[in-house]
């Protein structure tokens, strides 16, 4: 064990622990919840403190021989983190060991990433672990910074990673949703409003009405970034820059954007983006939209296969497992299930979200832990459970072509799509006829022999440009 202090006293750490007493503090001060800080976020704080150390060695603030222990070790922590992001090791996590549920607006994941980047810039030098004498997590690895502007920026740009790779799984479920579209085109169907038989439509057209409600969701995302790209570094503890070379304001951001390669900027106002997180807000809404979207053609795609005898049943989900322990062949649409409760949780995360921004006090929001954890976990759930609706379900979709056409047979509100052809006082006496006789529309304009069941398909495929054949 090595001992290590601070301004509360002092306490024993492993000797081999790459974090530090800070870091100690935090997880004897806060239960642990299981849950594990975003790869993301770990990965973008360490950009953060790399951008730094480079903005504070070309400012003369850092020396080169602690500069380039300060460099290596960041560079081979980012390469851990990304092990992380693409699930080969979860070694990251036996240094980054703080809570996501933290208090103090995020001090202890800020300290907890200063100790191990100092701990392993000193390995490299060939130090002890806790030597802070040569290497401080404070005076050199936090030089020039405050937790109140590199958290929020490390978020920002965590989040941009994550948006973009939930766009494309947007765009991986709207590629799906296209080709059922042109696979059903030629499918007529009843169409339904209220849960009420409706005019005829197509299933095709169906599927192509969801392809264009998640294509919106796309777009909604791709200029969600634009929100996102104006950080808060430089102006350490409330916007003022406090404590901070001025040659390090200017250029820290310029440097974050080349290490990151994405659009980052210093905002405008430093005190406004260190107080207000309204953006998170209004782009975690975007992300709820699009769960909204999914929640409801999840809800239809659900209604479309009911049964499946003894309900719609007009498309056919692919059977995943079995759905019953009592009930022997009974298959439940479970990744529909699945799906609908991930959009659930993520409504439940945009509460909070929103709650959460409200109650920031004056410089600084205390609660950015719990809005940046939860908000990055509602863009990581929903891109996964994009991929696994689309392969799981979407992509293995098939239509039931004989219960598509008996619904819409059955119905007399196909009687609409013959009004052109054969008046409306015409078509009236037929739906009452029916009515009074109980018995089915087409039933009774088959009795009128005014048209066969075969040309009433065609009329209704020419009516609404569907090949019939």
């Amino acid at each position: 064990m090595r001992i290590e202090k601070d301004s509360i006293g002092e306490l024993e750490i492993p000797q081999d622990a790459a974090y530090g007493i800070h870091t100690v503090r935090s997880v004897q001060n806060f239960f642990q919840s299981g849950e594990k800080i975003n790869p993301y976020l770990i990965k973008a704080y360490f950009q953060v403190k790399l951008a730094a150390a480079q903005t504070n060695y070309k400012c003369g603030l850092l020396f080169k021989e602690k500069f380039d222990a300060i460099e290596e070790a960041i560079i081979s922590l980012i390469r851990e983190s990304d092990e992380a992001i693409l699930g080969k090791s979860d070694s990251i996590y036996n240094k980054i060991i703080v809570d996501p549920y933290q208090g103090g607006a995020g001090t202890s994941l800020n300290m907890n990433v200063n100790e191990v980047i100092a701990n392993e810039a000193l390995k490299i030098l060939g130090k002890n672990y806790g030597d802070y004498k040569i290497i401080s997590p404070l005076d050199d690895v936090n030089l020039g910074q405050s937790t109140n502007d590199t958290f929020p920026t490390a978020v920002k740009v965590a989040s941009i990673y994550l948006i973009r790779e939930l766009a494309e799984s947007f765009a991986s479920l709207q590629n799906s949703l296209q080709k059922k579209e042109v696979e059903f085109k030629n499918i007529l169907k009843l169409g339904r409003t209220q849960m009420q038989d409706a005019v005829p439509i197509t299933l095709g057209q169906e599927f192509g009405a969801y392809a264009q409600a998640i294509a919106r969701d796309r777009w909604r995302l791709y200029n969600a970034e634009e929100r996102l790209r104006s950080v808060n570094l430089g102006g350490t503890a409330v916007g003022t820059s406090v404590a901070a070379n001025k040659e390090y304001v200017l250029n820290v951001n310029n440097i974050l954007k080349k290490i990151t390669n994405l659009p980052i900027a210093k905002s405008e106002d430093l005190i406004d983006a260190t107080q207000n997180l309204d953006v998170f807000v209004e782009v975690h809404g975007i992300v709820k939209a699009g769960a909204s979207s999914i929640n409801k053609i999840c809800n239809d795609l659900r209604f479309l296969s009911s049964g499946p005898n003894g309900g719609i049943g007009e498309i056919n989900l692919p059977s995943k497992q079995a759905g019953s322990s009592i009930m022997p062949g009974k298959v439940n649409p479970v990744i529909l299930e699945n799906t609908i409760q991930i959009c659930e949780l993520i409504k439940g995360h945009d509460v909070i979200i929103t709650n959460a921004v409200a109650n920031g006090n004056l410089e600084l929001n205390p609660f950015l832990p719990l809005i940046s954890h939860l908000f990055l976990k509602s863009i990581h759930l929903l891109k996964k459970s994009n991929y696994n609706l689309t392969k799981n379900c979407i992509d293995g979709i098939t239509a039931n072509l004989e219960k598509c056409k008996s619904h819409l047979i059955s119905s007399s509100a196909i009687a609409a799509s013959l009004i052109p052809t054969y008046g409306y006082e015409t078509i009236q006496e037929i739906v009452k006829y029916a009515h009074q006789n109980k018995i089915s529309f087409v039933s009774a304009l088959m009795k009128t022999k005014l048209i066969t069941e075969k040309e009433l398909l065609n009329l209704i495929s020419k009516e609404m440009g569907v090949d019939s054949e």
